[in-house]
């Protein structure tokens, strides 16, 4: 992407290159109007996919969808069905027929108790999903986004983690961190998936993102990128966040979405992240780079504690052929840009 196009990002949304391609598919991506997931729609349909997206009942019509049905290609490519994770049946009319499914949606958790009932509808959602992916008989491979808080968190004192390690649900919880209910439903939900999938010969990629940045069609303001922009919201509570993150740009994320969909030999569970970066780092960076925020200096986080992930490994990804197009320069200024045309900052 250059640099007039990041520029404009929000308002072009991405144009896409003008070429003759076959359409394929169909597809479903579920969670249709989350951050990542709207971005794969986005990317399928420049692709020439036919695309079948799922969004939760909205029998109101109070929510706007039209990021979605405005895309390029999307009157006569992208269908929507409404389906739930807590109706794991919803899914089957959305899968029938496809050749793919990516799995994004995940049920996010107001309060921080929720763990039991959060990871109980992650695991049979999932499990409805591919169930229906398996009765399909058309399906022939599942991509499901999870998560590197799968991986991160386990008292192994290494400072790199790759694809056989999983998180620890009660050294998180032991760590005091906020969002167990999460690392317990996605830990558990890629355990399982992966586990049915084996046992009932299913073909099943789980890939595991950090922190993702960039710029958002969706109209929300993403968790993640709420993070990575702490300090220049001035968000002090999360800067123990940012002890030390590992990040990836969404558009990367999405081409790895698709690339180990394309590719016969993917298998297993693949850790995508491009960048590690440490809150000192970021400090200087940031201030470097915007000079028109009002940025923290290290001498005013040095009395910032937090957890310190550990280095995320994507060997096995790169090793595969995947390349990364996107840094930190792309990330920031993208979702930078996002937002003031949004009006979040």
């Amino acid at each position: 992407m250059n640099s007039s196009n990041k520029a404009d990002f929000c308002v072009k949304q991405l144009s896409l290159q003008e070429e003759s391609m076959e359409k394929a598919g169909p597809v479903c991506v579920t969670g249709g109007t989350g951050f990542v997931a709207s971005w794969l729609v986005m990317r399928l349909l420049q692709h020439g996919y036919t695309v079948r997206a799922t969004v939760r009942p909205d029998p109101e019509c109070k929510v706007d969808i039209s990021f979605l049905t405005s895309l390029p290609r999307a009157s006569e490519n992208l269908h929507i069905f409404n389906a739930d994770l807590n109706q794991p049946d919803s899914f089957n009319a959305a899968i029938e027929g496809c050749i793919g499914v990516f799995h994004v949606a995940h049920p996010m958790p107001d309060k921080e108790l929720d763990e039991d009932s959060v990871t109980k509808k992650s695991v049979q959602g999932a499990l409805g999903i591919l169930k229906a992916c398996l009765n399909s008989k058309t399906v022939k491979r599942v991509v499901y986004t999870s998560s590197a808080a799968a991986a991160v968190y386990s008292d192994n004192g290494r400072d790199s983690v790759d694809e056989s390690t999983w998180s620890d649900i009660e050294y998180h919880r032991s760590l005091k961190l906020f969002g167990t209910s999460y690392v317990a439903a996605k830990t558990k939900t890629e355990q399982i998936a992966l586990k049915f999938a084996e046992e009932n010969e299913l073909e099943l990629v789980t890939l595991l993102p950090p922190l993702v940045v960039g710029g958002f069609l969706c109209k929300t303001l993403p968790a993640s990128v709420y993070l990575s922009l702490s300090m220049i919201l001035g968000n002090q509570d999360h800067y123990k966040h940012l002890m030390r993150q590992n990040m990836v740009h969404v558009d990367d994320l999405v081409s790895a979405h698709i690339f180990l969909f394309e590719n016969p030999n993917a298998k297993g569970r693949y850790i995508c992240s491009s960048n590690q970066i440490t809150i000192d780092e970021m400090s200087q960076f940031l201030s470097a780079k915007y000079p028109g925020f009002r940025i923290p200096t290290t001498d005013l986080l040095k009395g910032i504690e937090g957890y310190k992930r550990p280095c995320l490994s994507s060997k096995k990804l790169l090793s595969s052929g995947f390349r990364f197009k996107h840094g930190l320069d792309d990330m920031y200024d993208e979702a930078i840009q996002c937002c003031k045309e949004k009006g979040f900052l």
